[in-house]
């Protein structure tokens, strides 16, 4: 029995068309599906295989969509191999983190995409659409970013906002503030400073806002007791059930430490899965942890590679 750690993917890793194949293979895809779309009275596979792209990607639909994709994924990979592994640590890049509270067997699929779907709304009205933004800089530590943010804040709020591996942080805040970090990051010696197709500046204070009325949603659902750990995006620490929904409230408006939620996750694991759509976990993990192979499923291909190695036929 493999020893795994589950990781979920966040905003980003969604696209037209996903899990088509797998769906035709898999009958589970669909039936996930149909539960979460009648949760929140909108149809959700329609969205993902029809579009449009810009439908899509608002943050209000693609954060319950991004979490139905990987509950869906998980139980193909439970109807298949749940005998051979043994789960031991999960964690999701910002809502994939309801993702692996879903899992884990915290939170109902419904009450998850309720959750989401409310969060995504929140956010995207904490901040008037054009006064937020995000980038990406490419090349620069966590001192020399926080440098970066210092100098800039002249010009407006920036933040950093994901360290997503070495040399890979996104910054969040005003739009005014975004655009002189950008500046100021490759005076510091940034290899690139991209803006990000974003509508607003997630994970920055900025979207404190947000916070007080997703409390009230928070305690309008059932929690359950984990089957596994859940480390967080906020301290990448395991919490009580008690304790998670304020982990949640902080994780909108702090970084998401993606290298910390990995290096104190994958302890013990043999293997780590990308359950979700693309390969974005994939790349940022190899980054962080040479040591540790993950394994992407968002496809036929992908999932039949995982098939293989968990048991033992690669």
């Amino acid at each position: 029995m493999k020893q795994v750690v589950l990781y979920f993917p966040g905003q980003g890793a969604q696209h037209l068309g996903m899990l088509a194949d797998l769906a035709e293979q898999y009958p589970v895809i669909k039936e996930t599906f149909e539960q979460a779309s009648s949760a929140i009275d909108q149809d959700l596979w329609a969205l993902v295989q029809n579009g449009p792209a810009e439908e899509l990607n608002l943050t209000y639909n693609t954060q319950p969509i991004l979490v139905t994709a990987s509950a869906a994924i998980w139980h193909v990979i439970q109807q298949e191999v749940s005998a051979d592994i043994n789960v031991i640590a999960a964690a999701g890049h910002s809502v994939g983190e309801y993702s692996a509270l879903y899992a884990a067997g915290i939170l109902s699929l419904q009450d998850a995409v309720r959750l989401v779907k409310k969060r995504g709304e929140l956010m995207d009205t904490a901040v008037p659409a054009g006064e937020g933004g995000m980038a990406a800089i490419i090349g620069l530590d966590r001192q020399q970013i926080q440098k970066v943010c210092a100098e800039a804040s002249f010009a407006g709020v920036v933040e950093p906002a994901n360290f997503n591996a070495p040399g890979q942080i996104v910054i969040a805040g005003t739009a005014a503030g975004i655009k002189q970090a950008c500046i100021t990051a490759k005076e510091a010696g940034a290899k690139r400073a991209l803006p990000l197709q974003v509508s607003g500046p997630f994970h920055s204070s900025l979207m404190r806002q947000a916070a007080e009325p997703f409390v009230q949603a928070l305690e309008g659902v059932e929690w359950s007791e984990p089957n596994f750990d859940v480390y967080h995006n906020a301290n990448n620490k395991i919490s009580s059930v008690v304790d998670m929904k304020q982990r949640l409230v902080e994780q909108l408006y702090s970084p998401v430490n993606w290298i910390g939620a990995v290096e104190s996750s994958c302890v013990g694991a043999e293997l780590a899965i990308e359950v979700g759509p693309g390969k974005v976990i994939t790349g940022l993990n190899k980054r962080i942890n040479k040591g540790l192979t993950t394994l992407a499923t968002g496809d036929c291909a992908n999932f039949e590679k995982l098939l293989s190695a968990i048991k033992g036929e690669d």
